[in-house]
């Protein structure tokens, strides 16, 4: 078996969201909300933290629109992730995020956190949703 983390991108124009695995793949945790700079200085902060973390593989949340089709978000995001792939050396898949805010809405106001405190946590919380969905699709539990 192969131990290297895999890391959960929620990417946004503001905040990007991040998670990761625990070094075995099973377990996905929230991690940080990092504040975007811009995509050449958010490129070089995430490769250096793929190197720090030990990150084998990148699964960054593709914005879809409800009907499936790809809009404005969806470019923007591949962008950044074909970018990383390149600048890091790594791997880099893309997993529907459909509903994921939502979902994590409703998982922080279930712990009856004030809207400002969920307003900082919601896209680490988004990314750790990403990244378990993608482990639940690909079997690596």
């Amino acid at each position: 078996m192969q131990y290297g983390r895999i890391m959960g991108i929620d990417y946004g124009r503001v905040r990007i969201g991040v998670a990761l695995t625990d070094l075995l793949k099973t377990i996905a945790s929230p991690y940080e909300v990092y504040k975007s700079v811009s995509r050449k200085a958010d490129v070089e902060y995430f490769k250096k933290l793929i190197k720090e973390k030990e990150v084998e593989l990148v699964v960054i949340g593709l914005p879809l629109n409800m009907d499936g089709t790809e809009g404005e978000r969806v470019e923007k995001t591949r962008i950044f992730g074909e970018e990383l792939k390149k600048e890091a050396n790594i791997p880099v898949v893309y997993q529907d995020e459909r509903l994921t805010s939502v979902e994590a809405e409703n998982y922080l106001l279930s712990g009856n956190l004030r809207r400002d405190k969920r307003k900082g946590l919601i896209d680490k919380v988004s990314a750790s949703i990403i990244l378990e969905d993608y482990l639940n699709t690909k079997n690596c539990k």
